[in-house]
């Protein structure tokens, strides 16, 4: 992940600047809901990223309807990343928050053609809580979301 870390206010971040045209981007597609561009930190090439055209610093910031839009996008351009450059894998990642390695805080998920042994590690520690604590966690989450 790039070492920049963008915190500006809506409308100054580097994401809303690209999509008003402000600032020059390679873009791949547009829509009403979304845009898509390569990233100037290619960890591979075909590297996309695929935002939000309104500002929302996060998954918790958007409409589902513009979380529905990004999926769409970038499962197109997964596909034309796919038939152009032939990964043998790909990636999706879509961070938030500080602690969550989010570096731009505009909603946005990467698009990444993945390679054996081209440097991306996606790996955490397995925790592995006991059956019944397991059951507690989703009994809450049930209740969160009646």
């Amino acid at each position: 992940m790039p070492m920049f870390v963008d915190t500006s206010p809506p409308g100054q971040c580097i994401f809303c600047r690209l999509v008003a045209g402000q600032i020059p981007a390679a873009k791949v597609h547009e829509d009403a809901l979304t845009v898509a561009f390569m990233d100037i930190g290619q960890v591979n090439p075909g590297h996309v990223l695929v935002a939000t055209r309104r500002h929302g610093a996060t998954l918790l910031d958007i409409t589902p309807e513009e979380a529905a839009a990004v999926m769409q996008t970038a499962q197109r351009v997964a596909r034309a990343v796919q038939a152009v450059f032939d990964p043998p894998g790909l990636t999706l990642l879509q961070a938030n928050g500080r602690e969550g390695d989010q570096t731009v805080f505009h909603f946005h998920m990467h698009v990444v053609p993945r390679h054996a042994g081209d440097g991306i590690a996606l790996s955490w520690p397995r925790k592995e809580p006991p059956a019944e604590v397991l059951q507690g966690y989703a009994e809450r989450l049930r209740a969160a979301l009646a």
